[in-house]
């Protein structure tokens, strides 16, 4: 009998464990993005979605030669995470402010990417999802990748 009952709580705890990994296995990787090409757009953001577990920014990007304007979704990490990357807050970027992005863009085509740095017109402000890059000295000065 105390064999079946070890037996049970064993089962019991694996499961349990393998229950406990599960949310973790759910999380995304970033391989959707093209990490070795840079690419830029200008346009107004539409949206700002402050949430966990990444902030997504939704750009108008105005179409080159009367073509019409696209909108282009920008996944970041968390907001913990950008609190922590220096300089952001739930309104460090707002619907109606002109951008300036740099990405790493969607390998399938579409119009999308992961920040790598946002430039405010209005003010200059430069921000990044990367903690170690808004540490960099001078990074309101590199030129944006083309």
């Amino acid at each position: 009998m105390k064999s079946s009952l070890n037996k049970v709580v064993r089962i019991a705890a694996l499961l349990g464990l393998v229950a406990s990994a599960y949310p973790v296995a759910a999380h995304h990787a970033t391989t959707m993005f093209d990490h070795a090409k840079v690419v830029t757009i200008n346009g107004v953001v539409k949206e700002v979605h402050w949430t966990n577990p990444h902030v997504g920014i939704y750009v108008d990007v105005a179409g080159k030669d009367g073509a019409e304007a696209a909108l282009w979704v920008i996944e970041m990490t968390s907001p913990g995470n950008l609190v922590r990357a220096g300089g952001w807050t739930r309104n460090s970027v707002k619907p109606g402010d002109k951008v300036e992005i740099s990405m790493a863009p969607l390998r399938d085509g579409k119009k999308g990417g992961a920040l790598k740095k946002v430039t405010i017109a209005d003010s200059g402000k430069v921000l990044t999802a990367d903690i170690r890059a808004q540490e960099r000295a001078n990074l309101e000065q590199e030129a944006p990748a083309k």
